[in-house]
């Protein structure tokens, strides 16, 4: 699964580096860490207008959805999507056939389990380059209000070695995408299934991160939250076996 994203560049450089303008630029603000199951607004592009960064609530709630409860619930498991099965699964058919959009961010989390406990590690890619997630999206109206929710899933992958080692359990990964693979994602439809494989390892890093991100409360908007962290038991692991990052 990928349910912890950053953020942290600044409006300009998203812009430039996507070439496309915010369009609620007073909402932006850096993010260290965003937990999914907050289901956040969080900054994409979308297929049907690529030269627009809008916003969209993490978690993909399809049209046939009925009510409200049902939605909130819904939700919980559209989070992610897998590539193997976004033509298939109900949830995601429509918006795998007409609807697809760039996730954006500069770096995720995942963990890694060892004797029965789990360590998270930041993993980012070209020193910490903003890149392009694979992801999904569909509106729903909720019938009662009437309003329109827009929410969108991030489409996973098998992992590539390096994440194999830290995602040791499901052996998951995101879909990122290459920077020149990022529009031809937008043209929406099978065609272009191809381009949800592993990212290189040669071009991503990542080292383990306080238990922090998943505590509640306290405050996690700082480049501290970043920073490595030693787990003794892991770095006997490490001197026992060998490196393994």
């Amino acid at each position: 699964m990928c349910v912890f994203l950053t953020l942290r560049a600044d409006k300009s450089k998203l812009e430039k580096r996507f070439d496309a303008t915010f369009l609620e630029e007073e909402n932006y603000r850096p993010n260290y860490v965003q937990n999914a199951f907050e289901f956040p607004k969080w900054p994409i592009i979308g297929a049907e207008n690529p030269a627009v960064i809008r916003y969209m609530n993490w978690g993909l709630i399809p049209a046939w959805i009925k009510d409200e409860e049902s939605a909130k619930k819904f939700r919980v498991n559209t989070v992610n999507a897998r590539a193997e099965t976004i033509f298939e699964k109900p949830a995601f058919r429509k918006a795998a056939a007409t609807s697809h959009c760039l996730v954006l961010a500069d770096g995720f989390f995942e963990f890694r389990e060892f004797e029965g406990k789990k360590y998270p590690y930041f993993i980012r890619i070209g020193k910490g380059r903003p890149f392009a997630l694979a992801g999904l999206y569909e509106s729903w109206s909720n019938p009662a209000t009437g309003e329109i929710i827009p929410g969108f899933s991030i489409i996973t992958t098998v992992a590539n070695p390096l994440m194999e080692l830290i995602h040791n359990r499901k052996k998951r990964m995101p879909v990122i995408l290459e920077e020149g693979d990022e529009r031809d994602w937008l043209i929406v439809g099978r065609s272009n299934a191809g381009l949800l494989k592993p990212y290189q390892e040669e071009d991503m890093e990542a080292w383990t991160v306080s238990r922090r991100i998943t505590e509640r409360g306290g405050e996690k908007n700082n480049d501290e939250i970043l920073e490595p962290f030693n787990y003794p038991e892991l770095s006997r692991e490490r001197s026992e076996q060998g490196s393994l990052f």
